[in-house]
């Protein structure tokens, strides 16, 4: 699981405005491998769609991952016909790879990506699109398990995608409905954040990538869809599941460590009025009390737990002092984590050691208590005791907040020397994406093959080095440009200039 940091904190969703642009609005991937047969009828069936039906500038992306059939020249042919059509050429296999070589490449705000069988009714393609286009949304993906869908497929396929759902449910806390349907949109300037930290290249890409943008608090738009199953699909089944269950591990491992810096990825508030900062209220105040109320109701129960287990062998101070102590280590990691939102194990000791004095203060509090109670009888009731020392939690309870929030976890946003919690501020692109030739002359078939890319002089795109791994943030940080592009709705029967159709 890569642990590089994100390349900044995401600015707000804007609308794409319409305006004067060559840029398309819309860029469709279809990672094929050995799809000499089914490409041509798909990429005719989907331009006829949208040059028919989309409102804006289009590009359909062949992207081959290292085919041993023609279809590296059934997508060259394609390329020279079709001025919206182009093909990147990859040496390794692995749909993953494939999606994040491309999108990253690509100077288009909205990237999708559908299987060349074309399973999906195209109808749901524009309701995919549209919430990133209007700024709704950050990804959209289509649902094939929504209660609106209509599908067509074998028991044995139904099995095996409602069962992958639960597990990810189960395993990971995912909310999202369906995460293997070929059939997935995101933003770009999301696709720039998120791409560095997704590590798989093949099948569990997918996954991968939509659990980061709901576990960064991301907006997730499902479409139900209308969709058959390919009974010729060459997909392995067994070898995916397993590859999935490994990636299931990996990504959940990784979340509970904290290794990933998701924080970075949260949205700031649009423009509503009802979102809008109220003044000398502090920032993010309200949804910490709630965490901080949360913890401290648990930690409480594990507290009087343990003082009722230690009480039977030890005294009281003794008994009050181990629970306290067990109890606030546990109280001040939740709160870390949960509460302040601070990932990773940065600074870590040092909160534990200042969560230490806190305690100390706590122990006062509650060790004052149970010494008064003795002094005012000689051998008080235990239930008189607990009723003492939870009243005294009570006090130290306010005081451990107000000091966790101005101390220990105090918001570092505007300090460049923060910890992990921290947010960036949006770093602007140096470098301007690369432009995709079409029309007449874009028949050059460009080849790439991945991993770690530099810039290559002679065709702007990304080359790669093949004894390096690849990792995606390198491509991105290079080639993204505005994240909000000029646009201009174009229908399909207006003029057009032949070199910039669209």
């Amino acid at each position: 699981m890569r642990t590089d940091s994100s390349p900044g904190s995401l600015p707000a969703r804007e609308h794409l405005p319409a305006g004067h642009a060559a840029t398309p609005v819309l860029d469709v991937v279809i990672p094929v491998y050995n799809e000499e047969k089914d490409l041509r009828p798909c990429v005719l069936r989907l331009h006829e769609h949208l040059a028919r039906t989309f409102p804006y500038a289009f590009r359909i992306t062949i992207a081959d991952n290292a085919s041993t059939d023609t279809t590296p020249q059934v997508a060259a042919r394609l390329e020279a016909e079709l001025a919206e059509v182009t093909s990147f050429r990859l040496e390794q296999k692995g749909r993953g790879r494939a999606l994040r070589t491309v999108w990253s490449a690509s100077d288009a705000p909205v990237l999708a990506y559908m299987d060349v069988d074309l399973s999906t009714d195209l109808n749901a393609l524009l309701p995919l699109v549209a919430p990133l286009i209007s700024a709704h949304s950050d990804l959209a993906i289509g649902s094939r398990l929504a209660r609106t869908s209509r599908v067509v497929r074998g028991p044995k396929r139904e099995f095996i995608s409602r069962a992958y759902n639960l597990i990810l449910r189960g395993s990971l806390q995912a909310r999202f409905s369906d995460a293997q349907c070929g059939f997935k949109a995101i933003r770009r300037d999301v696709a720039q954040v998120l791409l560095p930290l997704v590590e798989d290249t093949g099948w569990f890409f997918d996954t991968e990538l939509l659990v980061l943008a709901e576990r960064a608090d991301l907006r997730i738009h499902e479409v139900p869809v209308d969709w058959v199953d390919d009974p010729d699909s060459t997909v392995h089944i067994v070898k995916t599941a397993t590859d999935d269950l490994m990636g299931v591990w990996r990504v959940g491992k990784a979340l509970a460590t904290g290794s990933l810096p998701l924080d970075r990825l949260a949205r700031p508030f649009g423009d509503d009025p009802r979102d809008r900062e109220i003044e000398d209220v502090p920032r993010g105040l309200a949804r910490q009390l709630v965490g901080f109320a949360a913890v401290g109701v648990l930690s409480t129960l594990l507290y009087l737990l343990l003082y009722s287990v230690f009480r039977t062998f030890s005294g009281s101070q003794p008994a009050n002092a181990l629970a306290l102590l067990v109890s606030a280590v546990a109280n001040t990691a939740a709160n870390r984590r949960l509460t302040f939102g601070v990932r990773g194990r940065d600074r870590a000791v040092r909160h534990q050691a200042q969560g230490l004095v806190v305690f100390g203060i706590g122990l006062a509090l509650t060790s004052g208590s149970l010494a008064a109670l003795n002094a005012a009888s000689s051998s008080p009731a235990h239930s008189t005791e607990l009723a003492a020392l939870i009243a005294a939690n009570l006090a130290a309870t306010v005081l451990r907040f107000l000091l966790f929030r101005a101390w220990v976890f105090p918001d570092r946003r505007g300090d460049a020397s923060g910890a992990s919690y921290e947010v960036s501020a949006p770093q602007q692109a140096t470098a301007h994406p690369p432009s995709y030739p079409t029309g007449a002359h874009a028949t050059t078939h460009r080849r790439i093959t991945d991993p770690r890319t530099t810039n290559s002089p002679a065709t702007n795109l990304p080359t790669i080095d093949p004894h390096n791994e690849f990792r995606a943030g390198d491509a991105a940080d290079r080639t993204w440009g505005d994240a909000t592009e000029r646009l201009q709705p174009v229908r399909p029967h207006d003029e057009h200039d032949a070199r910039n159709p669209r």
